[in-house]
């Protein structure tokens, strides 16, 4: 190994650990709020839960529209001008929007809030672009499997700390996300390096691409991208029906607790975070990224089966380990994605997944929220478990269209050597 060679891998170590924390104290700020806003928007609601939940209803929805409409937007600054400015903005965003959360005297306030972050939120799909420059084709599943890490450990320890932050006040953990990511916007500011040279930017922006249609015809654009982008929304679609429902049908079917429900949390993000740090990399290495991308998708349409069948609350949490094997789909994916476009193209085609991620924050819990009351109010068609059993079928969809799909092609380019 090269003097020089040894100077690129170390840079490489030093961004992706940059990257890493960044998504790290991103994640725990999102999972602090999460068994808190609802109680909070049900307390501007006078204590009506059928008015909190259409409240909460409205504001996931207006999020995703503002992903679908917004993220194209982002993934062209992030080709023309940088992926760092981008990061910058979105953390900001973030951050502001958590201030209204801890100070807003009404739910239109939140409201507002909602919409800045739904316009500026682009800190996982920016970051995946950064490390596409700065990580050869056959590392970025691995360094994707620890991207997606960090959300899991988010999800571990963030709603504790919001639930016991919430404790002493309700306002108290939205001020801690606050700063956790405000914090993390000072850390990107004057410790994050750009990784897109400007050699390697687009020229120049084109705003008939800075549309969700214009993402589109990106996807058109280079072979089989398309397809492998439709294997990612049916994923994300389908991964929607947990955070839509888990709650109401795990007290409905299996009568659990806050306290039962918060252990299931932790189960489940350290299985998921085992999977994602430990075995992504030395399996996909073995079995490439297609297969990768085939193994977790008929784990999570097992997975979603077990779950939806699952009699007792015992057999539910058996399934957990199955079901973390749906990790190996993303970052297979996003390897498989990655390979099919330029260095300047990186920050459009995550994105055009930001988008189609919009559209399953869109339509997912309307979906599967409508499926599940359909499901319990039937007096001869009792099945609390359908809205996951249609989960299922989504990732057995993804699962055929990755058969079709999911080849590995050549780099349009490496990453800076």
């Amino acid at each position: 190994m090269t003097g020089e060679t040894a100077a690129a891998g170390r840079s490489r170590q030093a961004s992706f650990r940059f990257i890493f924390a960044l998504a790290l104290m991103n994640s725990l700020s999102f999972g602090i709020m999460i068994p808190i806003l609802p109680n909070l928007i049900k307390q501007f609601t006078g204590g009506d839960t059928a008015a909190a939940s259409e409240w909460n209803v409205l504001f996931a929805t207006t999020w995703g529209l503002m992903q679908f409409l917004c993220g194209p937007v982002l993934g062209l600054v992030a080709d023309r001008w940088g992926r760092r400015p981008v990061l910058l903005i979105s953390l900001f965003g973030l951050g502001v929007d958590f201030l209204f959360m801890a100070f807003a005297p009404t739910l239109w306030w939140l409201f507002v809030g909602r919409v800045l972050n739904g316009m500026t939120a682009a800190s996982f799909s920016t970051a995946n672009a950064y490390l596409a420059d700065v990580t050869p084709p056959a590392e970025r599943a691995k360094v994707f499997g620890w991207m997606s890490s960090a959300f899991s450990f988010g999800f571990i320890f963030g709603p504790a700390m919001g639930g016991w932050l919430g404790e002493v006040d309700l306002r108290l953990p939205f001020l801690a996300a606050a700063a956790i990511t405000l914090l993390n916007f000072l850390y990107g500011l004057f410790v994050l390096p750009e990784s897109l040279p400007p050699e390697r930017r687009a020229t120049a922006f084109n705003w008939k691409k800075a549309n969700p249609l214009g993402s589109l015809r990106l996807l058109q654009a280079h072979p089989g991208l398309l397809g492998l982008a439709g294997v990612g929304f049916l994923f994300q679609l389908a991964h929607m029906v947990l955070p839509s429902i888990f709650v109401l049908y795990a007290g409905y079917r299996y009568g659990w607790t806050p306290g039962i429900l918060g252990m299931t949390f932790i189960a489940t993000g350290v299985a998921g975070v085992v999977v994602q740090t430990m075995l992504i990399g030395p399996v996909v290495s073995r079995i490439g990224e297609r297969n990768a991308v085939l193994l977790g998708a008929l784990a999570g349409a097992a997975g979603f089966c077990w779950y939806a069948w699952a009699p007792t609350g015992l057999l539910y949490l058996s399934a957990v380990p199955v079901f973390a094997f749906a990790g190996f789909l993303m970052p297979g994916l996003q390897g498989l994605m990655t390979r099919r476009v330029a260095p300047h193209e990186q920050g459009q085609l995550q994105g055009a997944n930001q988008s189609l991620q919009g559209v399953a924050s869109i339509f997912g819990p309307l979906i599967f929220g409508e499926v599940f009351a359909w499901s319990i109010r039937q007096q001869g068609f009792h099945a609390p478990g359908l809205a996951i059993y249609l989960a299922a079928a989504l990732m057995g969809l993804a699962f055929l269209l990755a058969l079709a799909t999911a080849r590995r092609a050549a780099p349009l380019a490496s990453p800076a050597e």
